[in-house]
């Protein structure tokens, strides 16, 4: 049953952006890349937020080593100082680089487990020496097993949304009222989505850049022809304080900041009302067939029609059951790793460069990497994954002093401290300027609207 690990491929987990990259690095190094997607083509769940601008640049969304192997192939690199839809990012970069890769790249294989071959999660007799058995399943059903070297799980967050319910379950009533309630940010273009939340009363759940996404995308929504009657609730758990829409004009990447001075005037305009200090505990139907969100303190909203709940992503760990991982308690990222990222600590401009040492486990020859390695926490940025990949790739060719070599500087969000406050009371902040019960507020004055930016799930972009 045992194979040299040596000559084994690496099997990369996902075609989105590090995975792709990952396997751009690995192909430089002369190494054999499987890389196994889900989905039909490339950047499958990117395709699935599309309509949405990320607040990333041209100049930080490609890798070094998948532009080389795209030269050849007559590729043109995009307007540097542009940030692309995410449409425009898997059509542009995305599926050309997974093309240049050729065969190297499966589509419609799921990956259901990763193993050492024979031997389950127990067995520690030459463990080390036996290659990773990686199961997956076909487009059309086919259960089929590939043996690898190494294994770099880059498939993401994207298909896990966290709930409503401020526990981190689903609250009361929200699978009943699935009918009603989105995880995503809604594509106001496509004519049946624009109809569902024109002309109705929408809670937005979340306080993170794909909440204000939604927040701004309504608001304009509501100022068009057709968006009469249309009006957004914002729910938060923390208060309104100086750091809840981001870092404005003193953030480094000017659109991230623009997207939170967009939501800001969605309030200020009063299309959208805040909400502060709510944890949702329940959603239930009113006699009128509105749904009315409940608190753990059992206060209870005037009924919307419809709900989005942006509350943030959360790893798929299902498939890695037979692995030793090291994941910290909280957010589920490595271990070494968590400390860095935290976001009760961090925003996306002072997390730590990092590289194949944090993102080791117990089970040597496995990595989590992209946004799969930050387990719940927000703050991921693409240009991180780049340079993780690229530490990961030298470490698996043996180029220690490469891999060690980790250097990467971060744009601020202009926010001091972290973004993981929602549960503090406001007088636990540092002077936060609201108080945690709930009340409708309107803030500050108006501000210019912003294009929207974010993917479901923090700063990826």
């Amino acid at each position: 049953m045992s194979a040299p690990t040596t000559a084994l491929p690496t099997v990369v987990i996902g075609a989105g952006p590090a995975g792709l990259a990952a396997a751009a690095h690995l192909t430089e190094r002369g190494l054999e890349v499987l890389v196994l997607e889900a989905g039909p083509t490339a950047a499958d769940a990117v395709r699935e937020w599309g309509h949405v601008r990320l607040f990333s640049t041209w100049a930080e969304l490609t890798d070094p080593a998948a532009e080389k192997l795209l030269a050849p192939t007559g590729w043109v690199k995009p307007d540097g100082a542009a940030c692309p839809s995410g449409a425009d990012w898997a059509e542009r970069y995305l599926q050309p680089l997974a093309d240049a890769l050729g065969d190297a790249v499966r589509y419609g294989a799921t990956v259901t487990g990763v193993a050492r071959a024979g031997r389950d999660r127990i067995v520690d007799a030459d463990r080390e020496q036996q290659p990773f058995a990686v199961h997956f399943t076909t487009a059309d059903g086919r259960e089929q097993r590939v043996l690898a070297g190494t294994v770099i799980d880059a498939s993401g967050t994207w298909k896990s949304p966290s709930p409503a319910g401020a526990d981190g379950l689903p609250a009361l009533g929200e699978r009943a009222a699935a009918d009603r309630i989105s995880y995503r940010v809604p594509d106001l273009k496509d004519p049946a989505v624009r109809a569902r939340y024109a002309g109705r009363r929408t809670a937005v759940i979340g306080s993170g850049a794909s909440a204000f996404t939604a927040l701004a995308a309504l608001a304009d929504l509501a100022k068009a022809d057709d968006g009469s009657g249309t009006h957004a609730v914002w729910i938060l758990r923390r208060g309104i304080s100086g750091s809840t829409f981001g870092g404005g004009s003193a953030d480094q990447l000017p659109a991230r900041g623009a997207l939170g001075l967009a939501a800001k005037a969605a309030v200020d305009d009063g299309h959208a009302d805040a909400v502060t200090g709510f944890r949702t505990a329940a959603v239930e139907r009113d006699g009128d067939g509105g749904l009315v969100l409940v608190g753990e303190d059992d206060r209870r909203l005037e009924p919307v029609d419809e709900v989005v709940v942006l509350t943030g992503l959360r790893p798929d760990l299902s498939f890695l059951d037979e692995i030793r991982l090291g994941l910290d308690e909280r957010l589920q990222a490595p271990t070494a790793l968590a400390p860095l990222i935290d976001p009760n600590q961090h925003s996306c401009g002072t997390v730590y460069p990092h590289g194949h040492r944090e993102l080791s486990h117990p089970e040597p020859g496995v990595y989590l990497v992209g946004m799969k390695s930050y387990g719940r926490a927000p703050t991921f940025l693409a240009m991180t994954g780049y340079e993780q990949v690229r530490s990961v790739a030298a470490a698996i060719a043996g180029d220690t002093e490469a891999a060690d070599r980790v250097e990467l500087t971060l744009p601020e969000t202009g926010v001091c401290g972290g973004a993981g406050l929602f549960d503090t009371p406001a007088a636990e902040q540092g002077g936060g300027c609201c108080t945690p019960a709930p009340a409708l507020v309107q803030i500050g004055v108006g501000a210019p609207a912003a294009e929207t930016q974010e993917p479901s799930g923090g700063c990826c972009g």
